[in-house]
C-alpha cells in the first residue's frame, strides 16, 4: 500500500534533479579554504620574520651592554684609551693568579666580547672606539673619528642573510 501524497518514484526522482551541484558547492568551498590557509601562512612568516629581527636587537642591546660594563669595571684601561678600536686578542696572563695589567684585561675583554658578537649576531661586526659623532658608519666602514671622551658602541648584523650587515645597533659611554 502506497501512503497518501507519494509516487512511486519520490525520493530517486528528487536525487535525479539535483545534478552535481554539491560537488561543485564543495570545490568552491575547498578553493576559499585553500586560499584562506595560504593567507595565514604568509601572516605567519611575517610574523616569525619581525620575531627573529626583534630576537637580534635584544641580542645587539645586551652585546652593548656587556661590553660596557666590562669597561665599567676597568676604569684604567678606559681612561687610557685601551678599549679605543682594538681587534682584541687573548691574554693568557689574565687567566693565571697573577693577574694582568689593565690594557691586556682590555684587550681580553674584546676578544671574549668579539666572539659572543659573531656567535649570536649573523654576520656580525662591530667596533668600540673613541667617537664624537656616534651614530654614523657602515659594516665596512665604522667612521670612528677617535676624538672625544665618548665611546662609541657599534654593531651591525645581516638581518635579512642576504650577506650584508644591514642592521646596526649604536650604544655611547661616558665614563665618569
Amino acid at each position: 500500500m502506497m501512503g497518501a501524497g507519494l509516487n512511486q518514484q519520490g525520493p530517486i526522482a528528487m536525487a535525479k534533479k539535483q545534478h552535481g551541484s554539491t560537488l561543485i558547492e564543495v570545490l568552491i568551498a575547498l578553493l576559499v579554504l585553500s586560499f584562506g590557509m595560504m593567507g595565514m601562512a604568509g601572516v605567519q612568516s611575517v610574523s616569525l620574520r619581525g620575531n627573529q629581527a626583534a630576537y637580534f636587537r635584544t641580542q645587539a642591546t645586551s652585546l652593548s651592554m656587556d661590553i660596557v660594563e666590562r669597561m665599567r669595571a676597568n676604569l684604567t684601561a678606559v681612561g687610557a684609551g685601551d678599549y679605543n678600536n682594538v681587534s682584541g686578542g687573548e691574554t693568557t696572563s689574565c687567566f693565571t693568579a697573577a693577574g694582568c695589567t689593565s690594557a691586556q684585561m682590555a684587550a681580553q675583554d674584546i676578544n671574549d666580547w668579539l666572539a659572543q658578537v659573531t656567535a649570536l649576531l649573523p654576520g656580525g661586526t662591530t667596533v668600540v672606539c673613541l667617537d664624537s659623532g656616534g651614530d654614523d658608519g657602515t659594516a665596512a666602514a665604522f667612521a670612528c673619528d677617535n676624538t672625544g671622551a665618548i665611546y662609541a658602541i657599534k654593531i651591525w648584523w645581516d638581518d635579512n642573510r642576504d650577506g650584508t650587515a644591514n642592521e646596526r645597533y649604536v650604544t655611547t659611554f661616558q665614563p665618569l
